[in-house]
């Protein structure tokens, strides 16, 4: 029973991993281990204020049986705001080891609200499969399902991807179209270059950085979801975000940084 039971394993993760090589992308960018750690500010009444923190690990783990990576990002504000927002959001994905998705879970306590949203990725006869759940804040839940002929990410796995993009030769303006899964729709978006720019972390170090802007189609319009300001380097760390959430406007500064594929060669001396 036990080799029947290999031998199962192995056909469904061969079967899996042939179906998602169209979705696949080369990683070169992190490895198993790495730990980012952020400190939180929230604009309130045109004051910014420390007011959390936020960390991000990616580590190799296994998802039904095939080797897979597994990336959480949480957010924490302090009790400091809470009495004006509260915010508890816990991200999780887990993609194959060529950056494939396979599963997303985003839990977000924001102000008085908590939901709940799952996408399940299945690569059927060469289609890209999803499986949407949310959990709405009265408790409610919600099921749908939808297959495409292209690829489709959400919005942990697309950051996972992005980061190994090769920026040479882009210029200011240069775009990166792509669908975005939550857990009840899909979403045109995009990533737009915005050029270089030097940021001083809350590491005390400053950081040649290429800036990214994340934006979702909404109501005919792009709307600016965050900002990124990633390393010019071949790790593409984050060192700064600009949130633009409903309430208002928030900002991460990186921490610390371990477990770091390659060489740091975007430090500013």
């Amino acid at each position: 029973m036990k080799q029947i039971r290999s031998w199962a394993i192995a056909l469904l993760v061969m079967l899996t991993g042939n179906a998602a090589a169209q979705c696949s992308f080369r990683n070169t960018a992190f490895s198993s281990g790495e730990f980012l750690s952020y400190n939180l500010y929230y604009n309130w009444k045109f004051v910014w204020v420390k007011a959390g923190f936020a960390s991000m690990s990616t580590v190799q783990s296994r998802y039904n049986g095939m080797p897979a990576y597994r990336a959480s990002l949480t957010t924490r504000g302090n009790n400091k705001v809470d009495d004006f927002f509260i915010l508890r959001d816990t991200l999780l994905c887990y993609n194959t080891l060529d950056l494939a998705p396979l599963y997303y879970r985003k839990g977000a306590h924001e102000g008085s609200r908590y939901t709940v949203d799952e996408v399940f990725y299945t690569y059927p006869n060469g289609n890209c499969h999803v499986r949407q759940h949310r959990q709405h804040s009265n408790g409610t839940h919600s099921w749908e399902q939808h297959s495409y002929t292209d690829c489709i990410y959400d919005m942990m796995s697309i950051f996972l991807r992005a980061r190994s993009f090769n920026p040479e030769g882009w210029k200011k303006g240069n775009t990166v179209n792509f669908p975005i899964a939550d857990g009840n729709g899909r979403t045109p978006a995009c990533l737009v270059y915005n050029g270089k720019k030097v940021v001083k972390a809350d590491d005390n170090n400053k950081y040649r950085c290429l800036h990214l802007s994340y934006t979702e189609l909404d109501d005919g319009k792009y709307k600016r979801i965050v900002d990124f300001y990633v390393t010019d380097d071949n790790n593409h760390v984050p060192v700064r975000l600009d949130m633009f959430l409903k309430f208002g406007s928030a900002k991460a500064f990186l921490v610390g940084m371990k477990g770091l594929r390659n060489p740091v060669k975007s430090l500013v001396k």
